[in-house]
């Protein structure tokens, strides 16, 4: 059997370039860490570096045992993570990426219930689009985040990800108060032809959704304002400059000068989800988050009805 502290070793060695730079980085001696690699050398039967004057260089050999070694610590990382929470959730922690609609309501819902059950628990939360942080739950350093997706707009696809879905909503329109739809019970897009709308920017992967939406009604939208936030675009709307779509779980706090109304015939949605590692077991942290997390929903969605 390899011994894993000598692997780690040449993994340093290999991130460092030299062997002085790599003993500075694990406190060893310089002569410690060459003798880490010499006893390595012997157990594989192989040269792993060659030594030059003042840095030194994996061989082929030595390429191909890091490239094993990274895949070992990681999951030896992930075990000392997940023993950590395992006794009662009394310790390790939770990293948490949300958009801000659902991080209002779902997220500070279970983050509470989390926290008032588990104070042991490190949470850490951020807070942005899916599209700038997907990347960073496959790669490790977040453990699950939310995210969603439109009718007619397909979500971000990472295969390495897995996605639960948690609830749908119907997409809403958003007046002003005293528009000349303000007082009906519901509103066809194709009554909102020629209107100026607020929609989402270009920096936002569902920027089109709105024109696809008003598309399947046989009108192309005039865009007048792009906002990614959608208290901002509650203020716009309020101002009289444009009308939007709005998503139920934004509706927690309303603009008092805004008229909200269902879409008919058809009301485009959104639903959102939940997103975990495909193939990495979930720890108790990340057990016990989506089990709140899916009665946050359940909960919303009884609310609605």
């Amino acid at each position: 059997m390899l011994e894993i502290r000598r692997l780690a070793v040449l993994r340093e060695v290999a991130l460092r370039g030299s062997i002085t730079a790599a003993a500075e980085a694990l406190s060893y001696t310089p002569s410690a860490v060459s003798q880490q690699i010499a006893a390595l050398e012997r157990e594989m039967s192989a040269v792993l570096v060659e030594r030059g004057p003042h840095s030194i260089a994996l061989t082929e050999a030595g390429r191909i045992l890091v490239e094993h070694t990274e895949g070992v610590l990681e999951q030896l990382d992930m075990a000392d993570e997940q023993m950590k929470s395992i006794a009662g959730l009394q310790g390790g922690r939770l990293r948490l990426a949300t958009f801000r609609s659902a991080g209002e309501t779902l997220v500070a819902h279970a983050l509470m219930d989390f926290h008032l059950a588990w104070p042991s628990v490190e949470l850490k939360l951020t807070e942005g689009e899916p599209e700038e942080y997907l990347d960073r739950l496959a790669r490790g350093e977040l453990d699950l985040a939310l995210s969603f997706d439109y009718d007619g707009i397909p979500p971000p696809h990472n295969e390495t990800l897995a996605r639960e879905h948690l609830l749908t909503e119907e997409m809403l329109i958003a007046l002003p108060e005293g528009h000349r739809l303000a007082s009906a019970p519901s509103v066809a897009l194709a009554d909102l032809v020629g209107e100026p709308w607020i929609t989402s920017s270009t920096r936002s992967s569902v920027h089109e959704f709105t024109a696809v939406a008003c598309r399947w009604e046989g009108f192309e939208p005039r865009v007048a304002f792009e906002i990614d936030d959608y208290h901002m675009a509650q203020a716009l709307v309020a101002a009289g400059v444009g009308v939007t779509f709005l998503p139920a779980l934004s509706m927690h706090t309303t603009h008092p000068r805004l008229r909200v109304l269902p879409v008919r015939p058809r009301p485009p949605r959104r639903r959102v989800c939940v997103v975990t590692r495909e193939r990495e077991p979930a720890s108790p942290c990340v057990t016990e988050m989506m089990r709140l997390l899916r009665l946050a929903a359940a909960t919303q969605c009884a609310a609605r009805d």
